[in-house]
């Protein structure tokens, strides 16, 4: 499911119009690349807030080029702004958020205006629109949050999910994406170090780190595989390799030393797909897991995807299984 996109992904995207908030970050760039070279919406609206990165991204997606795609600048905190975007739209990907855990910590308004207030806005918008599905897209970081910026996702994840309950027979239906750090993507550790590998040392913050990992574009195919399949409610977490940061360090350079500097504010040694809490409400498939709400959205989620998990555990990238130093090499590399 990570490496292939599922036929029934036509019947999301083609003659649709799409719109993706935060459509100029790395999420943005890959499933504008991935949904125009692969099928024809009728509409592709990138939504954000700056024009600076605008600018750039239509040096790569052309208006002249591509007919279809719009650029669209608006803000998540503006209700307005999202009532008039929405207009006809069919399918809303609300990638728009704060991500920095550092800068998040030192501005924590901020990040709730954009991050908690601004997925309301996006939620009664789309309501008021009679989009056809929301999906939101999550991290790792929402379980068991160490940081604000994980607590505002995990608040992303329970607005998103009650967005069901709010548009009531209306059918627009809203889900949720949630996986682990993006190979090479904006406040991933991996571009440091590759900027600092010709330096005399790496700084790392533990030794003792560890990290669920996957790739841009893995990443944008399960975001449409689920978009596709999706019935309302369901949180979709996909089953990743972990890397250790130590690990990291010697794929991109063994010859080089390691300076501990001490862990960030907010920052955990490993990361949680989903917790021990969540266990009892998670359906596994081969190449993923669901985790169905606590809540009653929809009766048909085992029926529609198989049994709940029989098994009480913690998916946490310490004890989860860890990716080949050669696979990890070429994701990093290639």
């Amino acid at each position: 499911m990570l490496d292939t996109l599922f036929k029934n992904v036509e019947s999301l995207i083609n003659d649709k119009t799409i719109l993706i908030t935060g459509g100029t970050g790395t999420f943005g760039h890959e499933i504008t690349k991935i949904i125009l070279s692969n099928y024809k919406p009728k509409k592709l609206i990138i939504f954000s807030r700056d024009e600076f990165k605008q600018y750039n991204m239509k040096q790569i997606f052309s208006e002249k080029k591509y007919k279809n795609i719009r650029f669209f600048i608006g803000d998540v905190r503006d209700y307005d702004r999202l009532l008039t975007s929405f207009k006809d739209v069919n399918v809303i990907f609300h990638a728009a958020a704060m991500k920095q855990v550092d800068t998040v910590e030192y501005n924590p308004f901020e990040a709730i205006k954009t991050n908690i207030y601004g997925t309301e806005n996006v939620i009664k918008a789309a309501i008021m629109n009679k989009v056809e599905k929301v999906i939101g897209v999550s991290t790792d970081k929402c379980v068991s949050p160490t940081n604000l910026y994980g607590a505002t996702k995990l608040c992303l994840e329970k607005l998103i999910i009650h967005g069901n309950i709010m548009a009531g027979e209306q059918n627009t239906i809203f889900s949720v994406l949630r996986y682990g750090n993006v190979i090479n993507s904006r406040g991933s550790v991996v571009p440091l170090f590759m900027k600092q590998k010709d330096e005399e040392c790496f700084t790392i913050t533990d030794p003792n780190m560890t990290r669920f990992t996957l790739t841009i574009n893995q990443a944008i195919n399960f975001v449409l595989n689920s978009a596709s399949k999706m019935i309302g409610g369901e949180i979709f977490i996909p089953k990743l390799p972990s890397y250790d940061i130590l690990q990291l360090t010697r794929v991109i350079n063994p010859d080089i030393d390691v300076k501990i500097i001490g862990i960030r504010p907010g920052e955990k040694i490993h990361e949680s797909m989903f917790s021990i809490n969540d266990s009892h409400n998670i359906i596994e498939k081969e190449h993923y897991f669901v985790l169905i709400p606590e809540i009653n959205i929809n009766q048909n989620y085992i029926e529609y995807y198989g049994e709940k998990l029989n098994k009480c555990y913690d998916y946490n990238s310490g004890e989860n299984v860890r990716i080949e130093d050669e696979e990890l090499k070429k994701l990093i590399f290639d």
